[in-house]
Order: structure tokens, then sequence, then C-alpha cells
């Protein structure tokens, strides 16, 4: 199978995250016989300063029109002026309207390897593997 899967490194470690990410997915990739094209586009606060909007058309299409969305981070210290009328974190937000999109995923797997790190007691977290489901449309 082949997807195409809009790329938006966003801000601050997104850009350092997002290489790795492209990596992971073409080894599941290969490993499961899917092709991925990626396409790149521009959200928050680089494309603020880049375009001047926090989420460019051209970025909206490509979301569209791709079978899934990687998404980096937005904003940072740079954009952290809460008087601006345009902010990073607005590029996000409306992704989400215009695509239609109320909820977040938060998976939470605790590998045994590593569940003696976990801040709360090993007999407490060693098991745990459950998904969070984060609405996001409430006030």
């Amino acid at each position: 199978m082949r997807f195409k899967i809009a790329v938006l490194p966003g801000d601050g470690i997104g850009g350092e995250i997002i290489p790795e990410s492209v990596k992971v997915l073409n080894k599941v990739g290969s490993k499961f016989e899917h092709e991925f094209e990626f396409d790149y586009g521009k959200i928050g606060g680089n494309a603020i300063d880049e375009v001047g909007t926090p989420l460019p058309s051209e970025t909206l299409k490509l979301c569209e029109d791709s079978d899934g969305i990687l998404f980096g981070a937005v904003g940072g210290p740079k954009w952290d002026d809460m008087n601006a009328k345009i902010r990073p974190e607005d590029g996000i937000l409306l992704l989400r309207k215009s695509m239609e999109l109320f909820a977040n995923l938060r998976p939470i797997k605790i590998f045994p390897a590593l569940s003696s790190a976990s801040p709360l007691k090993e007999e407490l977290v060693k098991d745990v593997d459950m998904v969070i489901v984060r609405e996001l449309t409430g006030g």
C-alpha cells in the first residue's frame, strides 16, 4: 500500500523529532510492505515568520489531500507574546477545526524494562496499557 503523509515539523523540537519519525515510518513501511510519500508543509511560528500566517492555505490543502499528518510542535519562546494577534498555536487550532478533528489519543504503555524508571511505584505501573481520549471541543 502507498500512503501520502503531510509532514509538518513546525517549531522547536518538531524540527528534531520529525526526521527521526520519518525514519521510523520508513522502517515500518519496509517491514510491512508499505510505501510512504512525504510532503512537507509549514505551520506555527515558522509559518508566521515566513508567510505571515500560522496555517498557510497550501499547508491546509496538503493535509486535506493526504492520508495522514505527521505533526511536530508549534510555539516557543520566540513567539511568547500573549498580546500578539496571531500566535503559533492558532495553526493547530485552525487545522483541527478545518479537518473536523475533536480528540487527541494519548496511549500509555509501560514496558517491563522501563517500569523501574517511573516515579510511581513499580507495582502500580507494571501492567499499565491504556489509551486516554482527550476531547478538545469542550469549554
